[in-house]
């Protein structure tokens, strides 16, 4: 029985570091803009898909301090506390969010396909309105006076089709690997 957890803590451990790694990339993929296009959101949802609530959270997490510290995690190879600080930190720390949305629908709910699709937009919408917010927090603060049209138009129009692919993408993706993995 101690081997059994032991065995199983390690494999938590290393789908957890491996997802990480996933979020990492998947942010590396991008085309620069105000917020910059990425696949972020779709290895946040392959990793919480894939890994479950509790440890796909934890690996978002895990890739949200690694570029605290100034790793170069982020989005154009970015690190450190001032982007989680920026205008386009909310997004990131919206990921965590999405992450614990996603997680409690799960929990109440279970992982079926169509929970699980619902969960994404959900998620997706908790990370829109936290980096919208914040967006417009440290916009105000470090410029000026910033209508909610101006930002939701530089910060999340541009990215609801994209987003919407990237759902119908993590779910045909997450049944494949779910399937291999098992």
């Amino acid at each position: 029985m101690i081997m059994t957890k032991e065995k199983n803590k390690t494999y938590d451990l290393v789908y957890i570091s491996m997802f990480t790694v996933l979020i990492a990339i998947c942010s590396w993929i991008s085309i620069p803009a105000a917020v910059p296009f990425t696949l972020q959101t779709l290895g946040i949802f392959l990793t919480v898909g894939i890994l479950g609530g509790k440890r796909g959270t934890i690996s978002v997490l895990v890739y949200i301090l690694l570029g605290a510290i100034g790793i170069p995690v982020f989005a154009g190879f970015s690190g450190g506390i001032g982007v989680l600080i920026g205008t386009t930190g909310g997004y990131l720390v919206g990921f965590l969010v999405t992450a614990l949305v996603m997680w409690g629908i799960e929990y109440a709910f279970g992982s079926g396909k169509i929970v699980q699709i619902v969960s994404m937009f959900l998620g997706l919408l908790a990370c829109y309105t936290v980096g919208t917010l914040w967006f417009i927090a440290v916009y105000t603060q470090q410029t000026g006076d910033v209508g909610i049209w101006a930002v939701l138009s530089w910060c999340v129009f541009p990215f609801v089709i994209p987003d919407i692919l990237k759902i119908v993408l993590a779910i045909v993706l997450i049944r494949r690997i779910k399937g291999a993995i098992q």
